[in-house]
């Protein structure tokens, strides 16, 4: 699995959502967020897109594959 940094929380409190909140929009558990945060999960495609769109920024700046 490809080694990635998640700057998915700067992104999600500058859009002032909660994990929760942010997990809902997407359709996900709050778990599921915490774990990206921590770029402990790799998300699928459909999740990133979701994400992207969720809190307004290009998928490439919220997940950074190295």
């Amino acid at each position: 699995m490809a080694e990635f940094e998640c700057m998915l929380k700067k992104y999600r409190q500058m859009k002032d959502l909660t994990q929760e909140q942010l997990a809902e929009k997407v359709g996900v558990r709050r778990e599921t967020i915490m774990r990206l945060e921590k770029a402990q999960y790799n998300p699928s495609l459909k999740l990133a897109i979701d994400i992207s769109r969720a809190v307004e920024v290009p998928i490439e700046e919220i997940f950074v594959f190295k």
